[in-house]
């Protein structure tokens, strides 16, 4: 009867292990555990360490909680100011409900992967090429934005989003490094031209200095005739005065006409002034080269009375 009752607690143990050994399942401590008990979801969430479930009509799915790190696929646009481009990213995202990441959508890291290259293609084609390059934080800020609406729902939260690296085109490279080569040559050229306007108003102002105290002009002569002779020993330097030079300049000028005398000079300003005719033109006499006209005849005698033969007297 004993033997019949050991053999029975030792059946009775042996399925209660065999039971506890098929119920038995261990959550990591980055885990958590779903039970779907025949199909539907069974009780709170399992947290992590030891825990039973029915065998054959439970079903754990243990869901990672960290955070993971997702590359994206590098994705190929048009910005908005048509400019080619290649542009990759990296998503970091963790789960923070289980249930509804295994209830609401099949596979929650397909989704995140498929929604983050869709945003990315549409902030390539919504920004332009200054913005990829220099103003990342709000491209990124914006493409958090765009995966966060839909991943609540899932039970994802989006931590952050990251562009890695933005590909251009060749020609693209050069005429971008054209620009910043000829930027920097124009910003070199406008500090050399407020160098020049600073040193000119200080040359002035020391120009100013040195014509109230004609001195300091003979002392800076003095400095400069040292540099040049510590420079080249072989160079001799003759310094000539300035009044030299232009003492030199008025006698090369011609001496002023003298004035008039007191008298003539009275006159002169109550006379007025003669004015000179305009020397007259004589025109030209035109001479006929025909042939001259044939001389004339001398003139008749007037008709009278025919005269009375001589030796006979005159009439009465």
């Amino acid at each position: 009867m004993v033997e019949e009752v050991l053999g029975a607690v030792a059946g009775v143990a042996g399925v209660g292990l065999v039971y506890v050994a098929a119920a038995a399942r261990v959550v990591k401590q980055y885990e958590r555990g779903v039970i779907l008990r025949l199909g539907r979801l069974r009780g709170a969430v399992r947290e992590p360490g030891f825990t039973l479930i029915v065998p054959a009509v439970d079903r754990l799915h243990k869901v990672n909680m960290q955070i993971v790190t997702m590359p994206v696929p590098a994705q190929e646009g048009i910005t908005r100011d048509n400019v080619t481009v290649r542009v990759d990213a990296v998503v970091y995202f963790q789960v923070v409900d289980a249930a509804a990441a295994i209830i609401n959508v099949e596979d929650y890291r397909f989704a995140v992967s498929q929604m983050a290259q869709t945003s990315l293609r549409s902030i390539i084609g919504k920004s332009d090429l200054d913005d990829l390059l220099s103003n990342r934080e709000k491209l990124n800020q914006g493409l958090e934005l765009m995966l966060d609406s839909p991943a609540i729902g899932w039970g994802v939260q989006i931590d952050r989003v990251e562009i890695k690296d933005v590909s251009l085109p060749e020609s693209m490279k050069r005429s971008m490094a054209r620009q910043a080569e000829a930027d920097r040559e124009r910003r070199a050229r406008v500090i050399n031209a407020d160098a020049e306007l600073q040193a000119s108003k200080k040359l002035a102002e020391a120009a100013h200095q040195m014509a109230d105290a004609p001195s300091a002009l003979q002392l800076r002569l003095l400095q400069t005739v040292m540099a040049v002779a510590a420079e080249k020993n072989s160079t001799l330097v003759l310094p000539i005065p300035v009044e030299l030079l232009r003492f030199l300049e008025r006698g090369a000028q011609p001496p002023p006409p003298p004035p008039p005398p007191q008298g003539q000079a009275a006159r002169a300003a109550t006379e007025p002034a003669a004015v000179t005719e305009p020397a007259t033109v004589t025109e030209p006499i035109a001479v006929d080269e025909s042939p001259d006209p044939p001389a004339e005849l001398p003139p008749e005698p007037p008709a009278g009375p025919p005269a009375e033969p001589p030796g006979q007297p005159p009439l009465k």
